[in-house]
């Protein structure tokens, strides 16, 4: 083709344009949301999009633009720069009409309090000529006679803040103090002249690879004063994580841009997070982080290229501890700690430990599968036996990528959907509006603008159940479905759910290639936990956890129709919510927590899908919808699925059938 591939991030959408279209015009081609208010003039500077490659140089226009208003050197204006070849081309969260909604909310449960950062207000010696000695030693003998607590180090950043604050406090002062669970030796973090009201928090950071979620923590009780997420920057420069180790392998310094990136965006957030709980920076005094391998590895400055080839060697998989600063945690208190949990393997991380934290499997009785589903699926299967762990490349179609109409979780994106099985009509629901669209009430101008992860899952599931789609995955023709809803789409079909166009808006149908990369991404996931099934010696599980934002947001009936899971029971699939987030709340609520997951790592048996042969046999037969040889007794049994095929050929005048001539 001589048209250039487009592809925007974070949304994943992608199409092919002549040289010479502007992004702009490109990005409201694929409803891409790119804000412009000037009608592609240079004036607004709301259409700005990451500089990139392919594009034309910068013209007169954008020069006066920065001139005027500052335009930052990685930045270009989307209604001025045009393409010319392929490229990749980011829309920054700034530039968005509709910001993304990071599906990672904390969850209610209460935590164990047991912090490693404690406040103590201390009433500290003056300085005497006859006695003489420093400021910090007088200090630390105050906090040995007042709160028995000896042996007190400083740390360099903190020390320079001691003597303001003595004085500003006539001698009495509020002190941050942290004593980790391995090294119990006691460092001073924060000082404060007087009784510092304002308390002392913590970050639990679940840093993924498409989207970066905080909850900010009241290291008093456990509560969560707020909490946020944004898409992870590293996006633009591949959306999965081997597309990120192959962009550092083949660019010179492009591990150390991808750790650039994701630590201004971690400092970002921890100011957003901060002001809008209405506390400074400073009060914020600790940080515990959880990450797949890759991102472990990118957000300590480590080169991840062995990651990206056997025996996929890391390196370190310990916990690690130590001074945020030195982690690349900005934006928090200069003293402030940070605390890495460990990694359990090449590709299961400190994530897979934080939701091995949270839902304990070595503690069940009946046999559990763990599921946390996002650009990297990380399992876990166990009872109180063993626990067995693997991840799976299921890529970032869940999360509404390399689908059509596909995008984030935003503020119009079709998130729930609905098929009638008789009429064959869908309805559905986008965020930002709790009504159906077949729905009276609901609004006509209501933005529709593509369908993120949780929508095409359902979608497809739907389809199938509605006998749309046989057990191939094969989109059946308007004859075949009994619906003009299936559209002839070269030699394949497309199921329309909605045709915005006559306001405006975009054409969003779920196509042959949407229906390949679900069953591309189930089947991977299936084949991961199946290979767990295969160690544990089992054909069946007693329960599955779905976990992460998938889990919160994806029915149990639709994961099974879909065959994403093994077959068990509607009734025993349950939803944990984000638990990689609530196992980095635990730990950084606990001290006992975090010598509870360095022990549990431990004891988790890795299995390596990438090198195991079997992992391919399970792939292809997870291809079918749900499966091409597993009975799945249990979904049938509460939901009989359509037996059609949609790829027999019509029967010739002798009775026999016949191929179809090549086109």
């Amino acid at each position: 083709m001589t048209d250039a591939l487009v592809v925007f991030t974070p949304s994943g959408k992608r199409g092919r344009f002549a040289s010479g279209t502007p992004v702009l015009a490109a990005a409201r081609q694929l409803g891409v949301d790119l804000d412009s208010v000037c009608g592609g003039r240079g004036i607004c500077g709301r259409c700005q999009i990451g500089a990139a490659q392919a594009l034309t140089p910068p013209n007169a226009v954008e020069a006066r633009y920065a001139a005027k208003r500052d335009l930052a050197p990685d930045r270009r204006l989307g209604c001025q720069a045009c393409v010319q070849g392929d490229t990749v081309i980011d829309v920054p969260a700034d530039s968005q009409v509709h910001r993304q909604v990071v599906r990672k909310d904390a969850s209610s449960r209460p935590m164990v309090m047991d912090p490693a950062t404690r406040l103590y207000l201390l009433e500290v010696a003056e300085p005497d000529m006859h006695e003489p000695s420093g400021d910090f030693e007088r200090l630390a003998r105050a906090l040995r006679e007042q709160w028995d607590i000896s042996g007190l180090q400083p740390d360099i950043q903190v020390l320079q803040e001691l003597q303001p604050a003595l004085r500003e406090g006539g001698w009495r002062v509020t002190v941050a103090v942290h004593r980790g669970h391995r090294d119990p030796t006691p460092r001073l973090t924060g000082i404060w002249p007087g009784f510092h009201a304002q308390g002392a928090f913590g970050l639990a950071i679940d840093l993924g690879s498409t989207t970066i979620a905080a909850h900010l923590t009241d290291l008093t009780d456990g509560s969560v004063r707020t909490a946020a997420g944004v898409m992870n920057p590293q996006i633009r420069f591949g959306e999965d994580l081997m597309s990120r180790v192959s962009f550092a392998m083949m660019t010179p310094g492009g591990a150390a841009q991808m750790t650039a990136a994701v630590r201004t965006a971690l400092a970002d957030l921890a100011t957003d997070l901060a002001r809008d709980a209405g506390i400074a920076a400073c009060s914020v005094l600790e940080a515990v982080v959880v990450c797949n391998p890759v991102m472990h590895h990118l957000l300590l400055g480590l080169d991840p290229v062995e990651l990206g080839q056997a025996p996929f060697a890391l390196a370190t998989s310990g916990a690690l501890e130590g001074a945020a600063r030195d982690f690349g945690l900005g934006g928090i208190a200069p003293g402030a700690r940070a605390y890495l949990l460990p990694c359990i393997a090449g590709h299961v991380g400190a994530d897979a430990a934080a939701v091995a934290l949270s839902e304990a499997p070595e503690r069940s009785r009946d046999l559990v599968l763990v599921v946390d589903v996002g650009t990297n699926a990380e399992i876990l299967l166990g009872n109180t036996t063993r626990v067995l762990a693997c991840s799976s490349p299921t890529g970032p179609a869940f999360e509404g990528a390399q689908i059509s109409a596909g995008q984030r979780a935003a503020p119009g994106a079709i998130e729930r959907v609905r098929i009638d099985p008789v009429t064959k009509a869908p309805r559905f629901r986008v965020i930002g509006c709790e009504l159906w669209s077949d729905d009276p009430a609901f609004p006509a101008d209501q933005p529709v603008t593509g369908i993120c992860g949780s929508g095409i899952i359902e979608a497809v599931a739907e389809m199938r159940m509605a006998g749309l789609v046989d057990a191939s995955g094969l989109i059946g023709s308007a004859e075949q479905t009994g619906t003009a809803r299936c559209l002839p789409e070269g030699r394949t079909h497309s199921y329309l759910l909605h045709d915005g166009t006559d306001r405006g808006g975009p054409r969003i149908a779920v196509t042959q290639g949407d229906i390949r990369a679900i069953q591309l991404a189930k089947s991977a996931l299936y084949a991961g936990a199946r290979l767990l099934m295969d160690d544990f010696g089992v054909d069946r599980v007693d329960r599955v956890v779905l976990a992460g934002a998938f889990g919160a947001h994806v029915s149990a009936l639709h994961a099974l129709v879909l065959g994403m899971i093994p077959d068990v029971a509607v009734e025993r699939v349950t939803s944990a919510g984000n638990a990689a987030g609530t196992g980095a709340r635990m730990a950084l609520c606990s001290r006992d927590a975090r010598a509870e997951v360095e022990r549990l790592v431990g004891r988790i048996h890795k299995v390596e899908t990438a090198i195991e042969p079997r992992f391919q046999e399970h792939f292809v037969a997870a291809n079918a919808l749900p499966h091409a040889t597993a009975p799945f007794d249990g979904l049938r049994a509460h939901t009989p699925l359509p037996d059609l095929s949609f790829n027999r050929a019509a029967p010739g005048a002798d009775g026999r059938r016949r191929r179809r001539a090549p086109a």
